[in-house]
């Protein structure tokens, strides 16, 4: 409700509802002064409300009064209004001027008032507001009207420095209040658009171009910097490509073993970035880290283990996928290349409780990475039972891992020792050094194993793709229905270049069948 208020000065050291005293409180005798005061606040109740259409047909001009009314309230979309009007001072017979004040919240730009005059005038026994644009707001002429303005943001961009491309990494950023909502957009606002404060200016704007005039709050806001990334335009935009046309969710993730670099992130559908942050058991694709267990333990590649379709632990039953068997005589380098469950189930007396924690330490699995955005690092508790051990031997029970996780596994078989991955890196303060590191003998045995995954193994669908791939397929159960539903993955690293991989197809089924195409295509993509 409009109200005989004393006006504001809209200078930034007063708080909001603070009073200049500018206008007299005092009400007037004068019957015109009350009579045009009445008539003007019914005037700025319509405004206040919103109702442009009402508060026009008040004024002496309805169709400019209704169109501006309209367009400043679209534009500001205030939160809250209030105006009042101050005492009218008699100015003729018949017109009375009166002063008024505007106070608005607006989203992204906070609390803004200002102060004006207007005048009324008495025609044929009734009072109406002279409509003018200045009277709206004195900083505005004709052809002009009130908006707001978000701060130039400044951009998050890839390694090359063009802007970067993956709404999953960059996120989105909230068109009412202007702030980072999720993603490098949330997590890097600040830096974005200046530091803290509105991120929303007032300003002045032509109504037919729409070009900026003048400003009127925010001007002293500092620039924004923007975000660098290591992101590879070439790499990430494989990855989508091979996710494009995917009806489960997927992601894929690829990373430089060399120094950690982050190069591609992609997911499907994007929104969730379970590229970085998804928690998922990782199946047999944490078979590298048991055969390292394994091998630490002195085991080597061409030690002999039988494959059984069936293990059982204690009453609980474990099988491989379609219940399948490899010859007799067959080797450890056999059973993970075939992905072998029952080989590793019954391989787990060679490994103590705390293992398989240790061995994943040396992965950098369970680390506090700094990354330069939010991750998950993955989880390798100690076992707590000889089931709890056997099913973590095959990547289930309480193993979790990320994609993020399981293509810096392949990395660290690939470059040798862990190198903890970076998306950001000037945001980078502490980098994480993994508690171990990987024997050389064992490290080149993983290499041997991962490449005869893709030559002789269940990772087939790599077989002829340039680059010489390595991997390692996984299978992962999830869920209590019988049969158990499965994630599917593939994870490796190219030969020939700095390049490791993920590939994860929730609820996908399996890891050499259904998520082997899918890596095929993307690291086609990357050859052309």
């Amino acid at each position: 409700m409009a109200s005989v208020v004393a006006a504001l000065a809209v200078t930034a050291g007063l708080g909001y509802w603070g009073y200049s005293g500018l206008f007299a409180n005092e009400s007037s005798d004068d019957p015109q002064v009350k009579a045009a005061t009445a008539a003007f606040e019914e005037f700025l109740d319509a405004w206040e409300a919103g109702d442009a259409p009402r508060a026009a047909r008040l004024t002496d001009t309805p169709d400019n009064a209704e169109s501006l009314i309209k367009s400043v309230m679209t534009n500001l979309k205030p939160s809250k209004t209030e105006i009042g009007a101050g005492t009218g001072e008699r100015k003729a017979e018949g017109e009375v001027q009166i002063p008024f004040t505007v106070k608005m919240t607006l989203p992204g730009a906070g609390d803004y008032a200002w102060n004006s005059k207007a005048k009324a005038v008495e025609k044929s026994d009734k009072w109406k507001v002279a409509f003018s644009t200045h009277m709206v707001h004195p900083e505005m002429v004709p052809g002009q009207t009130l908006a707001l303005k978000s701060r130039d943001r400044a951009a998050i961009l890839d390694a090359k420095g063009d802007t970067l491309q993956s709404t999953s990494l960059v996120g989105v950023v909230d068109e009412k209040t202007g702030k980072g909502m999720s993603g490098l957009q949330a997590r890097y606002d600040q830096q974005l658009t200046g530091g803290s404060g509105p991120v929303k200016s007032v300003v002045v704007v032509d109504r037919n171009s729409g070009q900026v005039v003048k400003k009127l709050t925010g001007a002293k806001a500092s620039q924004g910097k923007p975000v660098h990334t290591t992101i590879d335009s070439k790499v990430q935009e494989a990855a989508a490509e091979a996710l494009g046309g995917v009806k489960k969710n997927a992601a894929i993730v690829a990373i430089d073993p060399s120094n950690g670099h982050i190069l591609a992130a992609a997911n499907m559908p994007s929104g969730m970035n379970r590229a970085l942050e998804g928690r998922y058991p990782p199946g047999s694709t944490f078979k590298v880290v048991t055969a390292a267990a394994l091998l630490k333990q002195g085991m080597k590649p061409s030690d002999r283990g039988d494959c059984p379709k069936f293990v059982h632990v204690n009453g609980q039953s474990f099988e491989n996928q379609d219940q399948f068997t490899l010859p007799a005589g067959s080797t450890l380098r056999d059973n993970f290349a075939h992905s072998c469950n029952t080989f590793f189930v019954n391989s787990r007396g060679k490994l103590s409780d705390s293992t398989l924690h240790d061995t994943a330490g040396a992965f950098g699995i369970g680390g506090n990475w700094d990354v330069g955005t939010a991750v998950y690092t993955g989880s390798v508790p100690v076992a707590n039972s000889e089931n709890d051990k056997a099913a973590s031997t095959i990547g289930q029970a309480r193993v979790q891992a990320s994609p993020l996780v399981m293509a810096s596994t392949a990395a660290t078989v690939k470059a040798g020792a862990f190198k903890q991955p970076v998306l950001v890196p000037d945001a980078v303060k502490n980098e994480y050094k993994a508690p171990g590191r990987l024997d050389g003998g064992v490290v080149d045995s993983l290499r041997d194993m991962m490449r005869a995954t893709v030559t002789i193994g269940a990772g087939k669908a790599l077989k002829g793709i340039p680059g010489e791939p390595h991997a390692k397929t996984g299978t992962a159960e999830f869920g209590t229905e019988t049969p158990p539903r499965t994630h599917a993955w593939m994870i490796g690293y190219q030969g020939d270049r700095n390049l490791a991989w993920s590939v994860l197809l929730e609820d996908g089924g399996s890891g050499g069948s259904d998520a082997g195409p899918i890596a095929a295509k993307f690291l086609k993509n990357l050859v052309g």
